[in-house]
Order: C-alpha cells, then sequence, then structure tokens
C-alpha cells in the first residue's frame, strides 16, 4: 500500500494555510518533514536546527510509504531515525517532536543540562550517579564527592571518552 498524493498535499496545505499555487512559498516558510526509512539519519544537530524553525509539518508514511511526488515537490527535509524499517512513520515522528520539544525554552528545567550531554562534543555522556553514595558497597567515584569542580569536569571528561570509546567508537572516527 502506497499512500496516495492528493490526500497528503491537501492535508498540509490546509493546516498550513496555502494553496497548491503557492507551494514553493510554503516549503520556503516552513519545514515539512517526511519520516521514511530512506531519509536522513536523524542527528542531533538537526533536532537542534529544527527547534529554531516557527512551524513544522511532519507526513508518516505507511507499509509501503508515499508516492514519490510527496518527497520530491512537498517535503523540504526526509528523515530517518536508523537503518531499519518499522510499519508506519508514526513512532519516527514521535521520537523527532520529542527531540525537538525537550530543545525548546522552558521544556527542560536546566538549560544547561542539555549542552552537556550525549553527542554535544562528538561524545557519549558521562555517568551519572545519585544518593546515597554508598549503596550496599556500590559507591559514588570519590572525585565527585570531592566539591573540586575542575577536577570534576575533568573526571567527566575522561569518561565520556571512555564509554565514548568502548560503546560507540564510531564518533570517535567522525564516522557516526
Amino acid at each position: 500500500m502506497v499512500l496516495k498524493p492528493e490526500p497528503l498535499f491537501e492535508a498540509v496545505l490546509d493546516v498550513l494555510g496555502y494553496s497548491f499555487e503557492e507551494l514553493d512559498r510554503l516549503k520556503e516558510e516552513n519545514r515539512v518533514i517526511l519520516m521514511t526509512p530512506r531519509g536522513k539519519r536523524l542527528e542531533q544537530s538537526i533536532l537542534d536546527e529544527l527547534a529554531g524553525e516557527e512551524r513544522i509539518a511532519v507526513i508518516c508514511g505507511r507499509y509501503e510509504g508515499v508516492d514519490e511526488r510527496v518527497p520530491d515537490h512537498l517535503c523540504t527535509d526526509v528523515l530517518s531515525i536508523g537503518d531499519y524499517v518499522l510499519a508506519g512513520g508514526e513512532a519516527a515522528a514521535l521520537v523527532l517532536i520529542e527531540g525537538i520539544a525537550r530543545l525548546l525554552p522552558g521544556v527542560v528545567g536546566n538549560i544547561s543540562s542539555i549542552q552537556s550531554e550525549s553527542f554535544r562534543e562528538g561524545l557519549l555522556e558521562y555517568p551519572q550517579y545519585t544518593r546515597p553514595a554508598d549503596y550496599r558497597g556500590l559507591k559514588v567515584p570519590e572525585v565527585l564527592l570531592s566539591g573540586n569542580h575542575a577536577e570534576i569536569e575533568a573526571w567527566r571528561r575522561q569518561e565520556a571518552e571512555r564509554i565514548t570509546r568502548r560503546l560507540r567508537p564510531d564518533l570517535l572516527s567522525g564516522g557516526a
């Protein structure tokens, strides 16, 4: 099953308030994103860019996807959340929406926490710990209890590099 172009074009045009004759202007003034395995892989940098957009429309395919005229003439972006296939694009759209929404002002309590997350500096995030400092002999690293902010930052960087080397070495080689 391939989704026909008519209902998709008409829905996007109606929701965004444009006529078919204004299609070029619609694409200049809005982002229209198709979620499909054929798309460019969604990465943090794309989410950062999209978070600054005024309006975004997301189109989800189902089963075999959408008529090729949709990505060719209606969409500004064609994105994928990974190298696998789902029955539809709804879950991918939710990933996109959540990834964008958390970057908007007021969504995350401390905006500075977003700046030190995974993928910000080409690394995965450093380990996180909570209280108690000692749970049945499983202890939080001493450096985190020291209060020495310079040492804590150095430890976090070292741990981020270690975890990235172990879990995602592709990030270090630039192959992400």
